[in-house]
């Protein structure tokens, strides 16, 4: 494969991680299940979605949840070609997450401490759509400790 053609697939299989965190963000998690192949799989500790459906369906229950507002920031994506149609990848990744009262649905919102960061381990196939998630795996490396106070009290 040459240079540009590598870089090229490097570039769209980044996109899809930045796509995937952008579609949870702002409110259309069930969309990003059309990111994985027909029979993809999303995981992260205790979870196993297979599927695209299985994946769509999980997702549009956080979709539901209006009153969160969070914002995935990913870094350090490095994606590895390893043929014309399979490619692996590892971004890191860090979410604030703000949950507001019922029914408010104000911004800005309050926030201190990131919920949680970690790495998402990827594996992308190369399909008649183009390339797509065949696994993304969620690894959880921060977690903020449970009551801990969403917003600084200083």
């Amino acid at each position: 494969m040459d240079e540009m053609t590598r870089l090229i697939h490097e570039r769209v299989c980044e996109s899809l991680i930045y796509q995937y965190v952008r579609m949870v963000d702002f409110g259309e998690a069930s969309r990003l299940a059309d990111l994985f192949t027909e029979d993809g799989v999303w995981e992260a500790e205790g979870l196993t979605l297979e599927g695209r459906e299985m994946i769509r369906a999980h997702f549009a229950k956080r979709e539901a949840v209006v009153r969160r507002v969070s914002r995935h920031y990913c870094t350090n994506v490095d994606i590895e070609v390893t043929s014309d149609t399979q490619a692996q990848g590892l971004s890191y990744f860090m979410n604030f997450r703000h949950d507001r009262a019922e029914g408010d649905l104000s911004l800005p919102v309050p926030i201190s401490l990131p919920k949680y960061s970690g790495e998402y381990h990827c594996s992308f196939a190369r399909t008649d759509s183009g390339w797509q998630f065949r696994r993304l795996h969620v690894d959880v490396t921060f977690l903020r400790p449970p009551n801990t106070p969403q917003v600084a009290t200083s």
